[in-house]
Protein backbone atom coordinates (compact mmCIF):
# COMPACT_ATOMS: atom_id res chain seq x y z
CA UNK A 1 0.00 0.00 0.00
CA UNK A 2 1.46 3.31 -0.91
CA UNK A 3 2.56 5.56 1.95
CA UNK A 4 0.34 8.57 2.37
CA UNK A 5 1.47 11.96 3.55
CA UNK A 6 1.15 12.53 7.29
CA UNK A 7 -2.26 13.67 8.38
CA UNK A 8 -4.63 14.40 11.23
CA UNK A 9 -5.26 12.51 14.32
CA UNK A 10 -8.82 12.69 14.87
CA UNK A 11 -12.12 11.36 13.95
CA UNK A 12 -14.23 8.67 14.28
CA UNK A 13 -13.20 9.46 13.37
CA UNK A 14 -10.18 8.88 12.99
CA UNK A 15 -7.06 9.27 14.74
CA UNK A 16 -5.28 7.25 12.31
CA UNK A 17 -2.05 5.54 13.00
CA UNK A 18 0.27 6.47 10.19
CA UNK A 19 4.02 7.22 9.74
CA UNK A 20 5.64 10.59 10.52
CA UNK A 21 3.18 12.90 12.27
CA UNK A 22 2.56 16.30 10.75
CA UNK A 23 0.54 19.18 12.10
CA UNK A 24 -2.41 20.80 10.41
CA UNK A 25 -4.77 23.50 11.58
CA UNK A 26 -8.46 23.27 10.85
CA UNK A 27 -11.52 25.49 11.03
CA UNK A 28 -13.98 25.21 13.90
CA UNK A 29 -17.27 24.29 12.16
CA UNK A 30 -19.26 26.31 14.69
CA UNK A 31 -17.28 29.55 14.89
CA UNK A 32 -15.55 29.30 11.48
CA UNK A 33 -12.37 30.41 13.22
CA UNK A 34 -9.03 28.55 13.04
CA UNK A 35 -8.67 25.97 15.76
CA UNK A 36 -5.83 26.72 18.16
CA UNK A 37 -4.64 23.17 18.66
CA UNK A 38 -3.10 21.40 15.74
CA UNK A 39 -4.17 17.90 14.91
CA UNK A 40 -1.88 15.15 13.68
CA UNK A 41 -2.53 11.86 11.99
CA UNK A 42 0.11 9.25 11.62
CA UNK A 43 -0.02 7.11 8.54
CA UNK A 44 1.96 3.89 8.30
CA UNK A 45 2.02 1.56 5.37
CA UNK A 46 0.53 -1.86 6.02
CA UNK A 47 3.66 -3.88 5.49
CA UNK A 48 2.50 -6.83 7.56
CA UNK A 49 -0.42 -9.15 6.99
CA UNK A 50 -3.60 -7.91 8.62
CA UNK A 51 -6.80 -9.61 9.69
CA UNK A 52 -9.76 -9.31 7.37
CA UNK A 53 -12.59 -6.95 8.20
CA UNK A 54 -14.59 -9.86 9.61
CA UNK A 55 -11.79 -11.56 11.52
CA UNK A 56 -12.64 -12.46 15.10
CA UNK A 57 -10.51 -11.71 18.11
CA UNK A 58 -9.36 -14.93 19.69
CA UNK A 59 -6.23 -16.41 21.15
CA UNK A 60 -5.70 -18.56 18.06
CA UNK A 61 -5.10 -15.42 16.00
CA UNK A 62 -1.50 -14.32 16.68
CA UNK A 63 -2.08 -10.89 15.15
CA UNK A 64 -5.12 -10.29 17.30
CA UNK A 65 -3.46 -11.68 20.41
CA UNK A 66 -0.47 -9.38 20.04
CA UNK A 67 -2.23 -6.28 18.80
CA UNK A 68 -5.57 -5.99 20.55
CA UNK A 69 -4.63 -5.67 24.24
CA UNK A 70 -3.61 -2.07 24.88
CA UNK A 71 -2.42 -0.29 27.98
CA UNK A 72 -4.63 2.60 29.04
CA UNK A 73 -4.39 4.82 32.08
CA UNK A 74 -8.17 4.47 32.46
CA UNK A 75 -9.14 1.00 33.64
CA UNK A 76 -12.48 -0.54 32.76
CA UNK A 77 -14.47 -1.12 35.94
CA UNK A 78 -17.91 -1.90 37.29
CA UNK A 79 -19.35 1.06 39.18
CA UNK A 80 -22.55 2.13 40.92
CA UNK A 81 -25.02 3.78 38.55
CA UNK A 82 -28.17 5.63 39.57
CA UNK A 83 -29.03 7.30 36.26
CA UNK A 84 -32.42 7.16 34.53
CA UNK A 85 -31.47 4.73 31.78
CA UNK A 86 -32.22 1.04 31.74
CA UNK A 87 -30.03 -2.01 31.31
CA UNK A 88 -28.41 -2.30 27.92
CA UNK A 89 -28.19 1.46 27.32
CA UNK A 90 -24.90 3.16 26.46
CA UNK A 91 -24.37 6.57 28.04
CA UNK A 92 -21.41 8.69 26.92
CA UNK A 93 -20.34 11.66 29.05
CA UNK A 94 -18.15 13.81 26.81
CA UNK A 95 -17.35 16.16 29.69
CA UNK A 96 -16.23 13.25 31.86
CA UNK A 97 -14.70 11.37 28.91
CA UNK A 98 -16.29 8.15 30.03
CA UNK A 99 -18.71 5.66 28.52
CA UNK A 100 -21.17 3.73 30.68
CA UNK A 101 -22.80 0.48 29.66
CA UNK A 102 -25.77 0.14 32.00
CA UNK A 103 -26.01 -3.32 33.54
CA UNK A 104 -29.12 -2.70 35.63
CA UNK A 105 -29.64 -3.23 39.38
CA UNK A 106 -27.78 0.03 40.05
CA UNK A 107 -24.59 -1.02 38.24
CA UNK A 108 -22.76 -0.07 35.05
CA UNK A 109 -19.49 -0.79 33.32
CA UNK A 110 -17.39 2.36 32.94
CA UNK A 111 -14.84 2.75 30.16
CA UNK A 112 -12.42 5.54 29.34
CA UNK A 113 -13.01 7.09 25.93
CA UNK A 114 -11.62 9.75 23.65
CA UNK A 115 -14.15 12.35 22.47
CA UNK A 116 -14.52 15.21 20.00
CA UNK A 117 -12.18 18.13 20.32
CA UNK A 118 -13.49 21.72 20.65
CA UNK A 119 -15.82 22.48 17.77
CA UNK A 120 -16.56 18.80 17.16
CA UNK A 121 -18.49 17.86 20.29
CA UNK A 122 -22.13 16.87 19.98
CA UNK A 123 -24.95 15.42 22.03
CA UNK A 124 -28.17 13.56 21.49
CA UNK A 125 -29.74 10.12 21.18
CA UNK A 126 -28.64 7.61 18.57
CA UNK A 127 -29.05 3.90 17.96
CA UNK A 128 -26.45 1.33 16.96
CA UNK A 129 -27.51 0.46 13.44
CA UNK A 130 -24.51 -1.61 12.33
CA UNK A 131 -21.51 -3.40 13.87
CA UNK A 132 -18.28 -4.37 12.14
CA UNK A 133 -15.17 -6.33 13.14
CA UNK A 134 -11.88 -4.93 11.81
CA UNK A 135 -13.83 -2.33 9.81
CA UNK A 136 -12.61 -0.70 6.65
CA UNK A 137 -12.20 3.08 6.82
CA UNK A 138 -13.61 5.57 4.32
CA UNK A 139 -13.11 9.13 5.56
CA UNK A 140 -16.41 11.04 5.30
CA UNK A 141 -16.75 13.90 2.83
CA UNK A 142 -16.55 16.47 5.63
CA UNK A 143 -13.14 15.18 6.65
CA UNK A 144 -11.87 14.94 3.09
CA UNK A 145 -12.78 18.57 2.49
CA UNK A 146 -10.57 19.49 5.43
CA UNK A 147 -7.86 16.95 4.61
CA UNK A 148 -7.83 16.18 0.88
CA UNK A 149 -4.50 14.37 1.34
CA UNK A 150 -6.12 11.51 3.29
CA UNK A 151 -6.71 8.15 1.59
CA UNK A 152 -10.22 7.58 0.26
CA UNK A 153 -10.20 3.99 1.52
CA UNK A 154 -8.19 1.91 3.96
CA UNK A 155 -8.73 -1.80 4.49
CA UNK A 156 -9.52 -2.98 8.01
CA UNK A 157 -6.55 -4.20 10.01
CA UNK A 158 -4.00 -3.39 12.68
CA UNK A 159 -3.10 0.04 11.29
CA UNK A 160 -6.65 1.12 10.48
CA UNK A 161 -7.81 4.19 12.47
CA UNK A 162 -11.09 2.48 13.39
CA UNK A 163 -9.28 -0.25 15.27
CA UNK A 164 -10.63 -3.70 16.02
CA UNK A 165 -14.35 -2.94 16.22
CA UNK A 166 -16.81 -0.24 15.18
CA UNK A 167 -20.43 0.40 16.11
CA UNK A 168 -22.18 2.82 13.76
CA UNK A 169 -24.58 5.38 15.21
CA UNK A 170 -27.81 5.84 13.28
CA UNK A 171 -27.43 7.60 9.94
CA UNK A 172 -24.77 9.92 11.36
CA UNK A 173 -21.07 9.99 10.49
CA UNK A 174 -20.23 9.05 14.08
CA UNK A 175 -19.09 5.73 15.46
CA UNK A 176 -17.94 4.12 18.66
CA UNK A 177 -14.73 2.48 17.55
CA UNK A 178 -11.35 1.17 18.55
CA UNK A 179 -8.10 3.02 18.18
CA UNK A 180 -4.47 2.22 17.55
CA UNK A 181 -3.56 5.29 19.62
CA UNK A 182 -4.45 4.22 23.18
CA UNK A 183 -2.64 7.27 24.54
CA UNK A 184 -5.52 9.43 23.25
CA UNK A 185 -8.09 7.74 25.50
CA UNK A 186 -9.34 10.26 28.06
CA UNK A 187 -8.60 13.20 25.76
CA UNK A 188 -10.63 15.36 23.36
CA UNK A 189 -8.93 14.90 19.99
CA UNK A 190 -11.38 13.20 17.62
CA UNK A 191 -13.64 14.72 14.98
CA UNK A 192 -16.70 13.63 16.94
CA UNK A 193 -16.47 9.85 17.16
CA UNK A 194 -16.14 8.02 20.47
CA UNK A 195 -12.88 6.10 20.54
CA UNK A 196 -11.82 3.34 22.90
CA UNK A 197 -8.85 1.02 23.25
CA UNK A 198 -9.15 -2.06 21.06
CA UNK A 199 -9.48 -4.20 24.18
CA UNK A 200 -12.33 -2.11 25.59
CA UNK A 201 -14.22 -1.71 22.33
CA UNK A 202 -14.02 -5.48 21.81
CA UNK A 203 -15.55 -6.00 25.25
CA UNK A 204 -18.34 -3.49 24.58
CA UNK A 205 -18.94 -5.01 21.15
CA UNK A 206 -19.87 -8.35 22.73
CA UNK A 207 -22.42 -6.64 24.99
CA UNK A 208 -24.07 -4.01 22.78
CA UNK A 209 -26.47 -5.22 20.11
CA UNK A 210 -27.80 -3.62 16.95
CA UNK A 211 -30.65 -1.47 18.20
CA UNK A 212 -28.88 -0.46 21.43
CA UNK A 213 -29.71 3.10 22.44
CA UNK A 214 -26.75 5.47 22.80
CA UNK A 215 -27.11 8.66 24.84
CA UNK A 216 -24.36 11.22 24.21
CA UNK A 217 -24.22 13.93 26.86
CA UNK A 218 -22.14 17.08 26.48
Amino acid sequence: MRRFAPALTGFACAAAAWASPALAYEIDPLTRQPLDNALSVRVRSQAVAVPTANASLNTADPLAASAVPQMSAIAREQVAYNGPYGAGTIVVSTAERRLYYVLGSGQALRYGVGVGRPGFTWGGVQTITMKREWPDWRPPAQMLRRRPDLPRYMKGGLENPLGARAMYLGGSIYRIHGSNEPETIGTAVSSGCIRMTNEDVSDLYTRAKVGTKVIVQR
